[in-house]
């Protein structure tokens, strides 16, 4: 990736299928970092990249943080190794230094579109004698170097896109592969670093797509053998627009701050995506490794709806909290959260304790997106004891001390494991010996002693998520305010 800018979801997808297919043929991912236009480059980009494939879960085998036996991996660390190529292809007349002005080069691009053109090099200094180049490297003028473009490329057979050629010399002028300032150009340092580095294999975006065969004849300037090249498909919004990279939506920081799983995000954009047999949620990273199949990919874009990601989310949470040592991650935050979110309103220790956080997870699993749905005012009655007052309950039934009697004795019978469909059919059974209060009067009044609120989980998963000892300390609390 260029360092431009942070890791967003298509970068995050390139990346992806990048790792997914070397695993699968027992291969090496490698990431290298693009920062040879050192005016674009963002400070901290490529630590952040980094970061977040880590946290994506699909680290690279040699990068610049690992480091590898082919480094190093930014590119602008390797500028000798472009030189020496550049001085190759000037040597053999594949290349040649061009003088041409910034002014000149601007005045041809305002022509081209003034005359409705695309604007392109008009290859003027490679009719330049090597008496002239002389010359004018003799007065100290400034030069790039142009990589030749000779017609009647070959076919190359794209894994994605199958057999493809683009004539680029009848479409663009010599393109720059060396600049003034010594770095390379992409297309110059791509193939560069493709050979030495014994790439065998790349996944690139599909803008790339008609570049490739400027690439060949760079390879075959060279005498090198060329890697295969994979082009994927655009990642677009479900709508077929760009995806927004305004105030960050795409950026991948922002889902792991709102608390989005890493494997949500891998899965809807492969699930959106194609190189599987058939569509599902919920595949984690072995599964997209072993169905992976890279010629099941489409040329189609792929529409991705956002929209559909907490559904995705709520997917791969559940798996966390049904797997044991996955679940004693999600208890660790969740311990963290309560104590920020509640941490002022001064939390009884009790609903700390592991045991209980886990019970908390156990029963809301299916029922939540996110993590912190478990912190919100809706779940306020987990962490924090409701004050409710005897005067509010009355305004509900009259036989509030019968009904808290009867729960007390309940919870005293039931000190054991609480099961939630146990205990409906006690609570039904309580209802009938009270003289005139209705079950639902009994559900609102019981909801509004246990946690304070109108609306929740029903009243039995309430109570086994509390407890006895907890449930019998609430209602003891209600009868004597």
């Amino acid at each position: 990736p260029a360092v431009t800018g942070f890791l967003h979801l298509g970068g995050l997808r390139t990346a992806l299928y990048n790792y997914i297919f070397a695993k699968k043929h027992q291969g090496t991912f490698i990431l290298r970092v693009e920062d040879t236009d050192q005016a674009r480059v963002v400070p901290g980009a490529a630590e952040g990249i980094e970061d977040m494939l880590d946290w994506a879960g699909i680290p690279p085998d040699e990068s610049p943080r690992r480091g590898g036996s082919f480094g190093p991996y930014r590119q602008s660390h390797r500028l000798d190794l472009y030189r020496r190529a550049s001085d190759v292809l000037l040597e053999r007349g594949a290349a040649y230094r061009c003088f041409c002005t910034a002014q000149r080069l601007e005045l041809l691009k305002k022509e081209a579109l003034r005359s409705q053109q695309t604007p392109r090099y008009d290859n003027r200094c490679r009719h330049l004698t090597p008496t002239e180049v002389s010359e004018k490297l003799s007065q100290g003028l400034d030069w790039v170097v142009r990589f030749r473009l000779e017609k009647g490329v070959e076919p190359f057979e794209d894994l994605v896109y199958g057999w493809n050629k683009h004539e680029v010399a009848d479409v663009e002028g010599d393109p720059v592969i060396l600049k003034g300032d010594g770095f390379p150009t992409y297309h110059l340092a791509n193939v560069v670093d493709d050979h030495h580095m014994g790439i065998s294999h790349v996944l690139r975006g599909t803008e790339w797509l008609t570049s490739t065969s400027k690439h060949l004849l760079l390879y075959k300037a060279f005498g090198w053998d060329p890697p295969q090249f994979g082009h994927l498909p655009l990642l677009l919004n479900k709508d077929g627009g760009k995806l927004s990279k305004r105030q960050g939506d795409i950026f991948l920081e922002r889902f792991a701050r709102d608390g989005y799983l890493p494997e949500a995000l891998l899965d809807i954009i492969t699930n959106c995506g194609s190189g599987f047999t058939e569509k599902q949620m919920g595949r984690t990273l072995e599964e997209l490794i072993s169905q992976f199949e890279i010629g099941r990919i489409t040329t189609h874009s792929a529409l991705l709806d956002l929209e559909m990601l907490p559904e995705f989310n709520r997917i791969h949470l559940t798996r966390h909290i049904e797997s044991e040592g996955l679940r004693r991650k999600l208890i660790r935050e969740l311990q963290l959260l309560v104590e920020h979110v509640y941490g002022d309103q001064q939390v009884d220790r009790e609903v700390l304790e592991e045991e209980y956080v886990e019970r908390v997870l156990l029963l809301r699993k299916g029922h939540i997106s996110f993590l912190k749905n478990l912190v919100s005012s809706d779940y306020s009655y987990l962490w924090v004891r409701p004050s409710v007052s005897r005067e509010q309950l009355q305004t509900i039934s009259a036989e509030v001390d019968e009904i808290g009697k009867l729960v007390l004795g309940l919870m005293t019978r039931q000190a054991a494991a609480l099961k939630v469909e146990e205990l409906n059919k006690d609570l039904r059974s309580l209802q009938k010996q009270t003289k005139e209060t209705k079950y639902s009067s009994m559900m609102q009044l019981l909801r509004l002693v246990l946690s304070g609120q109108q609306h929740g989980p029903s009243v039995a998963e309430m109570m086994v998520t509390l407890g006895p000892r907890e449930v019998c300390g609430r209602v003891h609390r209600a009868l004597s305010s």
